[in-house]
C-alpha cells in the first residue's frame, strides 16, 4: 500500500476515534487498529505527529474537486472551493472539532495552525485558478485569504444549520471585504475566449 494511502487511512481513523476521545489522548496503536492497519504498516511511514500534520491537508484536498469556470468571478470560485473544504470538515465534524480544540490550545498546535492556514490559502488560490494572479504581492494574497478562512472557520464551529448557512455568510462577507479593499479578486480569470471563426 502506498504511503499516501496509509496516511489517509490513518487520519480518517484518528478523526473517527476523536469523536469520543481528546485528540491528545489518541494512541497510534488504536489509530492503526481503527484503520485496519498494523503498527508495522505505519512504522517508517507515519507516527502520531505525521498523522496530525496530515489532517488539514486532507480537508484541503476536498478543494481539488472544484472546477474553474472562466465565466465566474474570482470571488465566486474562491467561495465555492473553500466551502468544499468546510463540507469535508462537516462530514467529520466531531472528530474535526476535537482536532481543532487541540490545535488551538497547545503550543504545537498553534505552530501548526499558522503553517496550515497559509497552505490552505495557497491551495484555495490554485483550485480557483488564481495562483497566477499578481495584482498584489503573493504574501499579501495568502495572508488576506488565510484570515478570511479563519473567520469562516469560527463560524463553522458555531454552525447549527445543515446547509452551513452561517459558515457561508461569514466566508462571503470576508471575501467581499477582500474584493472591496484589496481589489484583486474582482476580475474574471484569463482572457476572453475568441469568437469562433466563421467560414466565408
Amino acid at each position: 500500500m502506498k504511503a499516501s494511502k496509509i496516511i489517509e487511512k490513518g487520519v480518517r481513523a484518528a478523526l473517527k476515534l476523536a469523536e469520543t476521545e481528546k485528540w491528545s489522548a489518541l494512541a497510534l496503536a488504536d489509530i492503526a487498529e481503527e484503520a485496519g492497519l498494523g503498527l508495522k504498516d505505519l512504522h517508517g511511514t507515519a507516527d502520531k505527529q505525521d498523522l496530525t500534520e496530515a489532517v488539514e491537508p486532507l480537508f484541503d484536498a476536498a478543494m481539488s474537486e472544484g472546477s474553474v469556470d472562466a465565466d465566474e468571478t474570482a470571488r465566486t470560485r474562491l467561495f465555492d472551493v473553500i466551502m468544499m473544504r468546510f463540507e469535508a470538515m462537516e462530514d467529520a465534524r466531531d472528530g474535526a472539532m476535537s482536532y481543532l480544540r487541540w490545535r488551538d490550545r497547545s503550543f504545537d498546535g498553534l505552530a501548526l495552525r499558522f503553517k496550515a492556514r497559509a497552505a490552505t490559502a495557497k491551495w484555495a488560490l490554485a483550485c480557483a485558478g488564481l495562483d497566477g494572479a499578481r495584482k498584489l504581492p503573493r504574501g499579501v494574497q495568502i495572508t488576506a485569504l488565510a484570515w478570511a478562512i479563519a473567520q469562516a472557520e469560527r463560524a463553522w464551529r458555531q454552525e447549527t444549520s445543515p446547509d452551513l448557512s452561517r459558515t457561508m455568510a461569514a466566508l462571503d462577507a470576508e471575501l467581499i471585504k477582500i474584493e472591496e479593499r484589496l481589489e484583486w479578486i474582482s476580475a474574471r480569470r484569463g482572457k476572453k475566449k475568441a469568437d469562433p471563426e466563421v467560414d466565408a
